[in-house]
């Protein structure tokens, strides 16, 4: 926590915004392309009474927020220690209890949207089963390999309010052995596959859109913040 507590002394203020613009631009590009792309494959269906419109709308909203989320507590733990100054020691567990729900919420929405807009992509069935199994294999072991060797903490940005985060080795196993943002280039797949499965075009614009931003998020929020706290431990090392 001191180790934090330097970083926020240090930082200047304005890094809160760092690489926010971009953010911004590129959602306000990433929100109308993805609606643009999903909706020839909106047929009026509906599931659990939900029309198919409001649940592609509906994830859009999740994932715009989530990220938005990402980037509030992140920025706010980095740059004041917010998080911990006001939880304490149950900062982490809080930002967790918030963060998880919102990745279920987004895979069982993908599904709604697949379940309302079924049939929209003209695939053989065999290929579309093929296909989406293709894809599901490094989604699963990748989802496998961060329980196994990442950790749900560290993915959740455990690193933005525990120091000893900063001194664990990168991991290069599991799924990790063949890219260092396995999370980010596999896992995401899963949706990929809820939308080959179905056949619906909806769902695949929605997991392109989801894909897309992930990366956004890594760009834009995660990797600057990144070069500060483990740079910060390589200084504390000399």
């Amino acid at each position: 926590m001191n180790e934090l507590a330097e970083i926020n002394r240090r930082l200047p203020w304005p890094y809160f915004f760092h690489g926010q613009l971009q953010h911004l631009l590129l959602v306000l590009v990433l929100v109308p392309g993805g609606v643009a792309l999903a909706e020839p494959g909106l047929t009026g269906g509906s599931w659990l009474g939900v029309g198919d419109r409001q649940w592609v709308y509906g994830l859009m909203a999740a994932v715009v927020i989530q990220q938005v989320l990402v980037w509030l507590v992140w920025r706010l733990q980095l740059c004041f220690g917010a998080f911990s100054r006001l939880l304490g020691r149950a900062d982490l567990a809080v930002w967790m209890v918030i963060f998880f729900p919102f990745l279920v919420a987004r895979v069982v929405m993908t599904i709604a949207v697949a379940t309302s807009t079924p049939r929209t992509l003209e695939m053989p069935e065999g290929v579309a089963i093929a296909l989406g199994t293709l894809l599901l294999v490094p989604a699963v072991y990748t989802i496998w390999s961060i329980f196994r060797y990442f950790g749900l903490v560290r993915a959740a940005g455990g690193d933005h309010f525990r120091a000893r985060y900063w001194t664990i080795p990168l991991v290069n196993q599991g799924a990790f052995r063949y890219s260092g943002n396995a999370m980010y280039t596999f896992a995401l797949l899963i949706l990929w596959t809820i939308a080959v499965w179905a056949q619906s075009r909806a769902a695949l614009a929605l997991a392109l859109f989801q894909h897309a931003y992930i990366w956004v998020h890594l760009y834009c929020t995660e990797a600057p913040d990144l070069e500060v706290l483990y740079g910060a431990a390589t200084d504390a090392k000399d």
